[in-house]
């Protein structure tokens, strides 16, 4: 599986992946192999990219999917913590990798340290996706609903699946 967070600089993006990312590592599962976390500053500096314009950007969205669809498609799961604020490009990859991308919708209406890489043109997500408020919830409850969300859609898969 993908589980691919949105959301606007300061929206707990990095934070909740590294969390994810350590439970998905403990699952029984994954016992047998890793689950890479790409985090959108740290992949900035790999690709030595500064660009924080839409184009800028746009090519930094297309380099970690076209790295998180080699990961997936050799059996990892990915966890992706990047603002990803353009729906064009979010929903053509959910449509390539036909369901195995869980979009996670971070958001918040604090005023937090990275509010200068604010993207105004962001979209927001319509549909098949996860949205949690990071406002008022800690990062712990925050977590803790994510997890029950991505509990009831495996459950919901495996419905589906039999």
């Amino acid at each position: 599986m993908v589980y691919w967070l949105i959301g606007q600089p300061g929206s707990g993006k990095t934070t909740l992946g590294k969390k994810l990312q350590e439970i998905l590592k403990t699952k029984k599962r994954n016992s047998k192999r890793d689950v890479f976390l790409i985090d959108g500053d740290d992949f900035r500096s790999i690709y030595q990219n500064s660009d924080y314009t839409e184009q800028g950007r746009r090519i930094n969205i297309k380099n970690a999917q076209a790295l998180v669809e080699y990961l997936h498609l050799n059996g990892y799961d990915v966890v992706v913590s990047l603002v990803t604020p353009y729906k064009d490009l979010r929903e053509e990859f959910k449509n390539k990798l036909d369901g195995s991308i869980v979009e996670i919708y971070l958001h918040t209406t604090q005023k937090r340290e990275r509010d200068h890489y604010h993207v105004t043109n962001f979209e927001t997500p319509e549909v098949n996706f996860i949205s949690l408020d990071t406002t008022i919830d800690s990062i712990e409850t925050s977590f803790s609903k994510l997890i029950n969300y991505l509990y009831k859609l495996e459950y919901i898969k495996q419905k589906i699946k039999t």
